[in-house]
């Protein structure tokens, strides 16, 4: 049988994820990742359920939700302590049938590259789109070391500087700056217990979560401009914006190790891209839809574009009796994409700018306007409990298109 070949451009979570589901599907894939190995950059990924049943159709799904750390309570607060709303895994559980799985990136990355055969991922192949293909004429993919590719299929999954993006669609302005800088960390575990939470303050925002191994994930956000670094060191200007915030949040600053915090400007994708493929090459994850992370699915909406993309690719091989996807008889590659670009566009879309919406919240200074915004959240909280699983309906309650890829597991109902 003739075995269709795809070719993925960053060996990312969603371009692993991808690489995974079109092996499982018969494709000959082959992934090229600019850096000299597969080191994940982030620190911890929080894996909603949507995300999970994704997994589930390459059949990781359960090794991730072994993972889960996430026990009793947690919710908001404000950086004084108060709750403004709270909820529980359980909560989370019953509604989207689980809860949010803290995992470490390099977990994740780990436990996607082995489930590929030996010699399927290329580190230190810095790759080009020469040409996006089209209806029967395949893709192009070269590199500066002479290496060149044909592919059936080729997977922009090259992050948000996305060079496979710019050479599908030139004139569009890309990301932009949102306005926030991020910071990551990964502590020890602490010596007193706290429960899970996110804090919101003026312009401003903390979370703290468990790790399954013990070791705690922070996060902050924080209005600054772009391209901004402390004068000292990350852990002192983290202690300058957060250091009189409520506790764990100062005795975790000062856990960490200012070399290992890892601070990133935040750019999202304010204007949508007209599709999320072009011929035979297709985007996903920041490529496609970079997001602001305040509803916590960049990750999780690359893992859900990667099997999604698996499933209108359809199977790599062309048997007897079967037509191949460039015969008149099947609607080729190109249409193929073009039903993942229906499927995908309109959703990330709307999640992208759920987030960018979110971020407004967040992004208020005025003391006046934090006291409404605090009081607001708290007595809609009160009197419509589960507020915040609510604004996860449409997004943790997704179900994948497709059964199981992976041999001898079960598709979830």
């Amino acid at each position: 049988m003739d075995q269709h070949r795809a070719v993925v451009i960053g060996g990312g979570i969603g371009g692993l994820t991808a690489a995974v589901a079109l092996h499982q599907r018969g494709w000959a894939v082959t992934v090229l990742e600019r850096a000299p190995a597969l080191t994940p950059v982030g620190a911890g990924l929080g894996l909603t359920p949507n995300a999970q049943r994704a997994l589930d159709v390459i059949g990781l799904g359960d090794t991730v939700r072994s993972l889960s750390a996430w026990q009793g309570d947690g919710g908001l607060r404000a950086p004084g302590g108060r709750w403004l709303s709270r909820t529980s895994g359980e909560a989370a559980a019953d509604r989207f049938g689980g809860p949010v799985v803290l995992v470490h990136r390099a977990t994740l990355i780990s436990l996607l590259a082995s489930a590929l055969p030996e010699g399927v991922v290329r580190t230190g192949t810095a790759a080009t789109l020469t040409d996006p293909g089209g209806d029967g004429r395949r893709a192009q993919v070269t590199a500066p070391d002479g290496g060149a590719w044909e592919a059936d299929l080729v997977v922009g999954a090259d992050g948000i500087n996305s060079a496979v993006r710019r050479a599908l669609f030139p004139g569009h302005p890309g990301p932009r700056y949102s306005g926030f800088t991020t910071w990551r960390l990964v502590v020890p575990a602490p010596e007193r217990p706290f429960a899970p939470h996110e804090t919101w303050g003026r312009g401003r925002l903390w979370g703290t979560q468990p790790l399954k191994d013990g070791r705690v994930y922070a996060y902050a956000m924080a209005l600054a401009p772009a391209d901004a670094h402390a004068p000292d060191d990350e852990q002192a200007e983290l202690l300058r914006l957060f250091g009189d915030w409520h506790d764990p949040v100062p005795r975790i600053i000062g856990a960490a190790e200012p070399g290992r915090i890892l601070r990133h400007d935040v750019h999202e994708m304010s204007v949508p891209l007209p599709a999320h493929h072009h011929g035979r090459t297709a985007l996903l994850g920041d490529a496609a839809h970079a997001m602001q992370p305040t509803v916590g699915q960049g990750g999780n909406q690359a893992i859900e574009d990667a099997v999604v993309l698996a499933h209108h690719a359809g199977p790599g091989h062309a048997g007897p009796g079967r037509a191949t996807p460039d015969t008149p008889a099947t609607p080729g590659i190109p249409a193929a994409l073009a039903a993942y670009s229906v499927a995908r566009l309109p959703r990330t879309t709307a999640i992208a700018c759920q987030a960018a919406r979110t971020g407004r919240m967040i992004a208020v200074t005025s003391p006046a306007a934090a006291v409404l915004r605090d009081s607001a959240i708290a007595t809609v909280s009160r009197l419509v409990p589960g507020l915040l699983l609510r604004g996860f309906a449409g997004i943790a309650d997704w179900r994948p298109p497709a059964r199981t890829y992976a041999a001898g597991t079960a598709h979830p109902s």
